[in-house]
């Protein structure tokens, strides 16, 4: 048995700006002057140790979907009720307001007066 499965939609990627983030970092550098006279240069060399942290986030969405469709209530003929008639004697031509509304005359098949 084969299954034809329609590949997903792949839709065009949304690039959003880049996130600009400045970090100021600081060197200290000593410059010898050298005058005339015998000077000895003591070079102090500071070395800043700096740590950054790069960090990413995702977020999931989790979507459902239900589907609720109620079955039609079942019907159950129903034999035609006589009764005493919609419209009386003379309200109608036969099949209209005949004796029994519901039975032979206006009434549909199934129409039960209660």
């Amino acid at each position: 048995m084969h299954h034809h499965c329609k590949p997903n939609n792949v839709l065009p990627a949304v690039v959003h700006p880049t996130k600009c983030c400045v970090n100021h970092t600081f060197t200290n550098n000593v410059v010898p002057h050298i005058h005339p006279q015998h000077t000895t240069t003591v070079n102090h060399i500071n070395f800043e140790h700096q740590h950054f942290f790069p960090q990413t986030q995702s977020v999931v969405n989790e979507v459902t979907h239900t589907q609720a469709v109620a079955p039609p209530a079942p019907v159950a003929p129903v034999a035609p009720a006589p009764g005493p008639g919609f419209g009386g004697p003379g309200f109608g031509a036969p099949g209209f307001g005949g004796p029994g509304f519901g039975g032979p005359g206006f009434g549909a098949p199934g129409f039960r007066k209660k």
